[in-house]
């Protein structure tokens, strides 16, 4: 199942780029509408989230503030998932050396359901002129089996010159700076979330290895993820899509709270710097070009703050209204 889209709206580290790409395991390599699928997905996927406190916010003037100015037209009117305030165990004892399980909590909080998207993002360029930082640099950074920066690569032409997002209107958006990111969250008057608030919103108070529970997505008969091959790291077919697949494509790999897309299609910006190396900002969730392992809730990456990659999007999240 899809989600309908219209209205809403890290990575493996080289040799050459350790320090601007991440410091996890060295490794080679909505658009929601409330709709019909919508209600459906409230009897559906949702229901994984029963017992627990769990709310689509339809109408967003009760969540989230709306974009500055007079844009109604590119106003925010999707919805978001009201995550529980909770404690868990945050990390994998069986990851990385910084996956060191610790004690967590975290207060209420909103989360979009999944990634946001071209449309949506183009929705933010058209309203306010926003140019991203691989716009003003030049270039991105394009995954071929390691990481390459590319001439012209920005967000409406992912792999550089001669690329191009037709046909993608519901797929995330990517080369997207943190910086851009947290542009777009600011104008819904929202944010991106904190590293503990994702993973919580990934795996929930039970702490599965992945967001649907403990089996890796290679296991199972039916697709949960858009990720690589199983042999770290190169794009894959087998899922359906070579890249980047439409946001909410695969409702299986839903977390405990509904949220999709929490692993595998891209990456995802948080407002977290790395530990101990503050000038990073930490990404979370894996891509498209990742493996089971980097797939994993407790997987982080760090990147610069400033650079754009066609692995990389965000979704935004936000405070609860008293």
């Amino acid at each position: 199942m899809r989600y309908n889209p219209g209205r809403y709206g890290g990575h493996p580290a080289t040799a050459e780029l350790t320090l601007i790409f991440g410091f996890g395991q060295p490794r080679d390599g909505m658009d929601i509408g409330i709709s019909k699928r919508m209600k459906r997905m409230n009897r559906g996927v949702l229901c994984l989230a029963a017992g627990a406190l769990v709310a689509l916010i339809a109408n967003p003037s009760v969540a989230t503030a709306q974009p500055a100015g007079n844009d109604a037209a590119v106003a925010f009117d999707g919805a978001m998932i009201l995550i529980p305030g909770g404690s868990f165990v945050m990390g994998d004892d069986q990851g990385d050396p910084n996956e060191t399980p610790k004690a967590a909590r975290v207060g209420a909080f909103l989360l979009m359901p999944v990634e946001v998207t071209n449309r949506r993002f183009a929705g933010f360029v058209a309203a306010t002129g926003h140019r991203t930082d691989a716009e003003r640099s030049g270039g991105g950074y394009v995954w071929d089996r390691t990481w390459r920066r590319i001439p012209g690569a920005d967000w409406r032409h992912p792999n550089g010159i001669g690329t191009s997002i037709d046909g993608k209107s519901d797929h995330p958006v990517v080369q997207v700076s943190a910086r851009d990111a947290a542009a777009f969250c600011s104008w819904l008057g929202l944010r991106l979330p904190s590293e503990t608030e994702w993973e919580f919103a990934a795996r929930g108070a039970e702490g599965g290895r992945y967001p649907w529970g403990m089996s890796p997505p290679g296991a199972q008969t039916e697709r949960r993820a858009n990720f690589g091959t199983v042999k770290c790291c190169a794009p894959d077919a087998a899922d359906g899509y070579w890249r980047t697949a439409p946001v909410g494509e695969f409702s299986l790999g839903a977390s405990p709270f509904g949220i999709l897309d929490m692993a595998g299609n891209v990456w995802e910006w948080t407002s977290s710097r790395f530990p101990g190396r503050p000038r990073l900002v930490v990404l979370r969730g894996g891509g498209w070009g990742n493996d089971p392992y980097g797939l994993r809730a407790a997987y982080r990456h760090g990147n610069p703050p400033d650079i754009g990659l066609d692995m990389v999007g965000f979704r935004c999240a936000g405070d609860p209204k008293p």
